[in-house]
């Protein structure tokens, strides 16, 4: 398992990507996905200079985090259901997968209890897929003004999955999307909301979500290869 080597081959395609766009490729994070990837595997992308570990099941993450720890940040990606907020929340830095107003008033509910302000994204369905997450493109300033009122849960960007299509181009009016997004909300200078991320692109697509503006990319089999689903 060629996990460095792959890591390498990652940022130097990012680093290509910006020099075409004139963006500077320190500025994009990379999120190592690590669904159905054992700790040593992880370990192997710490060392290879991975800050963020990306998981999408309360379950796998947890006892994953009772080995690793803090040395790393850890985000969790996937849908949330409200009964492991507070789990999560004993463990992750950030949720990236805010769907819905009910969820981000159950993290305010669990943060009040720990003292603590939650950092957030808030996931938008661009692809109109009715077996994704995320608020409606059209929901979603209205539903950013909502949560913004919980003072203990911090949104600090926009995230989605792109459609799930064999030519990345066909997704690139996903990102795009976003980033329109991101701008009209930047536009009305909402108290308590940031907009300092755009969490898009995994690995057949995180080249076109560099070129529209993301500074975060979710990359998992590209990193660790093939995993069972």
């Amino acid at each position: 398992m060629f996990v460095y080597e792959n890591i390498q081959k990652i940022q130097g395609k990012i680093e290509e990507v910006c020099q075409r766009v004139d963006r500077n490729a320190e500025e994009i994070e990379i999120v190592a996905v690590s669904k159905n990837v054992d700790v040593a595997r992880i370990e192997k992308a710490l060392a290879a200079g991975i800050k963020i570990i990306g998981e999408n099941r309360v379950q796998e993450a947890w006892p994953k985090f009772q080995v690793i720890g803090s040395k790393v940040h850890w985000h969790m990606i996937g849908h949330l259901q409200t009964n492991k907020v507070k789990k999560v929340l004993q463990f992750a830095d950030m949720i990236q997968s805010v769907d819905s107003i009910h969820l981000a008033q159950e993290i305010q509910k669990q943060a009040e209890k720990l003292n603590r302000t939650v950092d957030v994204l808030v996931e938008v369905n661009t692809s109109g897929e009715a077996t994704k997450f995320g608020f409606k493109p059209d929901e979603t300033v209205q539903a950013i003004e909502k949560i913004s009122d919980l003072d203990q849960v911090q949104i600090r960007g926009l995230m989605t999955l792109g459609a799930f299509l064999p030519n990345p181009e066909e997704v690139r009016p996903c990102f795009k999307l976003l980033r329109e997004l991101r701008d009209i909300i930047v536009s009305k200078n909402l108290d308590r909301v940031e907009m300092n991320i755009l969490s898009m692109g995994m690995t057949d697509d995180f080249e076109v979500a560099v070129e529209e503006g993301s500074n975060v990319v979710r990359i998992g089999r590209a990193i660790f290869g093939e995993r069972p689903v």
